[in-house]
């Protein structure tokens, strides 16, 4: 039964898979100090690498999947959606309905992985999730109860933020908050570039972009002011911002990054017909 389900502070913690989003997980829950490394373990393909990862991070590595789902709680399944029926299927028999299954695999929906029938979440959290400042979307299974979803709450939110939404969203998810960090590196990018062209050293005009660039959003999400809103308090009349806005209109970023969004989410959607 779910009531079985540890609380996050007593669960085994299990990532199958643990490359690059797995890792930064797990290297996010040591850092925020929410599992201790004895109640985490994780796989990857070699045993080389097993050791490597073991001895970087503390904990126990191997390349026993089945193993590892015998010995943990909540199983997060971090390999590339093409290998998720074949790791379903080895681990099979490790599976019982007192287990919950996390998957963060890209585009592999629940009622895929519920023909083992367990209770399982999917989740797309993103890369700032390793320094605490992520954001993880999540949708509950068919088999998911309300602990599960505590439960899942708890280990997403110790990384950054977290949003439950209807699964019909997951995609567009990964098209926006997923993908987003890429866009928002090549903007941050581009106003340092800005900047180095207008004479500053390249150094002081990265400091200046990024520290602009968190300010506001932390403005957007401290303030719950709409983003419009705080962009009207910058831009004086006949001022300098209004003539930078109507160069950014002129240019499309507005429509550029919609599209983007756009785009990555229809590949999104691709990807999981297969």
């Amino acid at each position: 039964m779910a009531d079985n389900l540890p609380n996050l502070s007593r669960a085994r913690v299990a990532v199958l898979g643990a490359g690059k989003m797995g890792g930064i997980l797990l290297q996010a829950f040591l850092k925020q100090q929410i599992l201790s490394p004895e109640r985490l373990l994780a796989t990857v393909a070699h045993a080389e690498r097993a050791a490597a990862l073991s001895a970087q991070w503390g904990i126990q590595v191997s390349t026993d999947n089945p193993a590892a789902t015998e010995a943990a709680d909540v199983i997060l399944l971090g390999v590339k959606p093409f290998q998720v029926p074949a790791l379903l299927e080895e681990i099979r028999p490790a599976l019982t309905p007192e287990k919950l299954l996390i998957s963060f695999a890209a585009s592999v929906r629940t009622e895929a992985i519920e023909r083992v029938e367990v209770p399982v979440i999917r989740a797309m959290p993103n890369t700032p999730s390793m320094l605490g400042a992520g954001i993880s979307a999540l949708c509950r299974g068919r088999y998911v109860r309300p602990e599960h979803m505590e439960l899942a709450e708890s280990l997403f939110a110790a990384v950054g933020r977290t949003v439950v939404v209807d699964e019909k969203h997951m995609d567009a998810v990964t098209g926006l908050s997923a993908s987003g960090p890429a866009f928002i590196y090549i903007i941050l990018e581009s106003l340092a570039e800005a900047g180095v062209k207008v004479g500053l050293p390249r150094d002081i005009a990265t400091l200046l972009a990024a520290q602009t660039t968190f300010g506001a959003a932390k403005m957007v999400l401290e303030t719950g002011y709409h983003p419009a809103l705080l962009k009207d308090a910058v831009t004086t009349p006949a001022g300098c911002t209004i003539d930078g806005i109507l160069e950014l209109e002129e240019g499309g970023l507005r429509v550029t990054l919609i599209k983007a969004v756009m785009r990555a989410s229809q590949r999104a959607k691709e990807l999981a017909a297969g």
